[in-house]
């Protein structure tokens, strides 16, 4: 892949990284740091990412960084800092708030007005930075949980309701502060962070080997996301090549994530509007796509399917023939489902004006993923950039332009049936066994590599950065649950309380990939 000086960001020292995803990188002072936030804002741009590392084994100082999605590609900002300061960027990109509170928790670095803690949750003295080399870790653990500053709204019949964080179902943990009058939402504010696992600080001094096995595991229902990424990351860095027969497999391992989480949305939302038939059928459909999964490729959910250089699993005739029937089953079942959801007019009720996101709050709020196809954003990474093999699979992007629930409930269908049709491609063009075996070179010191892949709810990305010993320095995983969380705030405006499941549901973000 060749690699075009990016014209974004004009006055940035860009350097391109190696070809596994078209990425630049630039070092940048606290004034460029913000030129260029502001250059990519201005230029509808949007923030990748935004995280930070200790570097002052190496002879220099904090560093912060910051991954923009430029139309060519990604652009990744390296900011030294000989303070522990460093420039706001949310006023431009709000979803930057809650990442630099993260950065803040986590290695000290202050930025923004809102010091509030993010994920610390009293669990570690508050001078302690787990991520910083001298840190003793997460062990060094305080007592108590601080009392949380959640933004009071005041006014005649104006009361709280304080929700979760430990819910009825099997869900992660989350807490929900309502302001309301009546039952009409008025305010909504998360918190987050209550299961804060040390991944980032796990990641330090793993092998690249064990690296994959920790990335599928940040968040489990991307599994397949997050391995293709960090198996990405390694690549770029390393120069690896896959097998063209090994991302064709990764495709489709991707695309059956993907069809098994639409899956089991539809059928929840259904449920959720009062429609148990719904969760029934589509539970049902989920599990015979997840059988499958497991006796053809060895994992429900295809986890560590996924490694650098290639695949851990392969599918022969029999396996593909079997596919192919169980899409031919799946998109019968889907189209009459879908019809039957149409046209029942309590779920319509329920759905239609529900949790609206209008494109304008949508673009402003930096959203991604399916929720930005329903509010009328079409960006998807499988379609642009379009890394192989999907410049070959071409997929259509669906979106709409309601942005309620019934929009994202409509693009999941949509999306369903899309991934019936690339999974159908994907096995009637399989290259052969044996092609373009993967190649690729030990990993140098410093050595710094960066994955992007479209997961079934958004963007994923991996920054991974190889120490001298070809171990893992630093290793950044990040969720596009990072830029939706605060969408779902916004949609629940105007609404009343008992809808917040079925618009929360209907955006399904992760608890996990926000608490790292």
């Amino acid at each position: 892949m060749s690699m075009p000086t990016a014209p974004l960001l004009p006055g940035l020292d860009l350097h391109p990284l190696n070809a596994a995803v078209p990425a630049w990188r630039a070092a940048v002072g606290p004034a460029a740091w913000r030129q260029a936030f502001e250059a990519a804002a201005g230029a509808g741009a949007r923030l990748g990412a935004l995280w930070a590392s200790d570097e002052r084994d190496r002879g220099r100082g904090m560093t912060a960084h910051g991954l923009i999605v430029a139309f060519e590609g990604l652009v990744c900002l390296d900011l030294e800092l000989d303070a522990e300061e460093y420039p706001d960027v949310s006023d431009l990109f709000p979803a930057a708030a809650r990442m630099q509170r993260t950065i803040r928790d986590l290695l000290g670095l202050r930025s923004g007005a809102d010091a509030r803690g993010w994920v610390r949750h009293g669990a570690w003295r508050a001078d302690t930075f787990p991520l910083r080399r001298d840190s003793g870790g997460e062990r060094e653990l305080s007592a108590g949980d601080p009392r949380y500053a959640f933004v009071r709204v005041d006014g005649e019949a104006v009361h709280e309701i304080a929700v979760g964080p430990v819910h009825a179902g099997t869900i992660e943990p989350g807490h929900f502060r309502f302001s309301v009058v009546g039952e009409r939402v008025l305010k909504l504010e998360e918190r987050l962070g209550y299961k804060h696992k040390g991944i980032e600080r796990r990641f330090q001094a793993l092998t690249l080997e064990d690296g994959a096995r920790l990335a599928a595991r940040v968040s489990g229902d991307s599994t397949v996301a997050y391995g293709w990424a960090y198996a990405q990351a390694v690549e770029s860095a390393t120069g690896m090549r896959p097998a063209a027969r090994a991302l064709w497999l990764r495709a489709l391992f991707l695309e059956r994530e993907r069809i098994a989480n639409h899956l089991g949305d539809l059928g929840a939302l259904g449920n959720d509007a009062g429609l148990a038939f719904g969760l029934f059928q589509f539970s049902r459909l989920k599990e015979d796509v997840l059988r499958a999964n497991e006796r053809l490729f060895g994992h429900r959910y295809l986890m560590d399917r996924v490694v650098p250089g290639g695949v851990s699993a392969d599918v022969d005739a029999s396996g593909a023939a079997h596919l192919l029937g169980e899409a031919d089953m799946l998109e019968r079942e889907v189209v009459s489902l879908r019809s039957i959801y149409d046209d029942h007019a309590g779920l319509q009720e329920r759905c239609i004006n529900c949790g609206r996101l209008t494109p304008r709050t949508a673009a402003r709020l930096g959203v991604v993923g399916l929720a930005a196809r329903a509010s009328g954003i079409a960006i998807d990474a499988r379609a642009h950039p379009s890394l192989e093999p999907y410049d070959v699979l071409a997929p259509r992007v669906w979106a709409h332009r309601g942005g309620d629930v019934a929009a994202r409930m409509a693009v999941r269908f949509d999306e369903l049936l899309e991934s019936l049709a690339l999974q159908r491609r994907i096995l009637s063009s399989l290259p052969a066994p044996g092609s373009q075996p993967a190649r690729g070179e030990p990993p140098r010191e410093h050595a710094f590599g960066i994955g992007w892949v479209e997961g079934w709810r958004g963007e994923v990305f991996v920054a991974l950065d190889i120490g001298p010993d070809g171990r893992i320095r630093r290793c950044h995983p990040h969720d596009p649950s990072w830029q939706n969380w605060p969408a779902v705030e916004y949609a629940a405006l105007g609404n009343i309380v008992p809808d917040f499941p079925l618009i929360n549901k209907s955006f399904n973000l992760s608890y996990a990939g926000v608490d790292l």
